[in-house]
């Protein structure tokens, strides 16, 4: 974390803030496998939507849901680490409050699944025919 300086804007720390999200980025790849999933998903659907020509606004909808899945991945393991560090062992209250956000994932991944459908079975179908 950067120091505050009084609200003075700095290039520099704005410029470390980017860095720190991307060492957080990274570690997601490093460490959960379920964030990785999600990208290697994200990557299969850009394929799809590269094969099956989606209109611009189509590409829009999967960016955004994309984004919302990944996004809730990253919430989700923060809370996750936050957890484990201020109660290490088994605690009920934490298990709940890792079940939420563990929810808001799955919620978020099937809204997506719901959108990708709604925007490439009429496609497929359109091509085949």
């Amino acid at each position: 974390m950067g120091k505050t300086d009084g609200g003075r804007f700095s290039l520099k720390e704005r410029l470390r803030s980017f860095l720190s999200a991307f060492s957080g980025i990274a570690s997601m790849l490093k460490r959960e496998h379920n964030f990785r999933i999600h990208i290697f998903v994200f990557l299969l659907v850009m394929i799809a939507g590269i094969l099956l020509r989606i209109t611009p606004s189509k590409w829009i909808m999967i960016f955004i849901v994309s984004g919302m899945v990944l996004s809730a991945e990253c919430f989700n393991s923060a809370i996750e680490y936050l957890s484990d560090e201020v109660s290490p062992g088994y605690n009920d209250k934490i298990k709940r409050i890792k079940d939420v956000a563990a929810a808001g994932v799955l919620i978020t991944a099937i809204i997506s699944v719901i959108t990708g459908l709604i925007i490439f079975i009429p496609r497929i179908i359109q091509i085949v025919k």
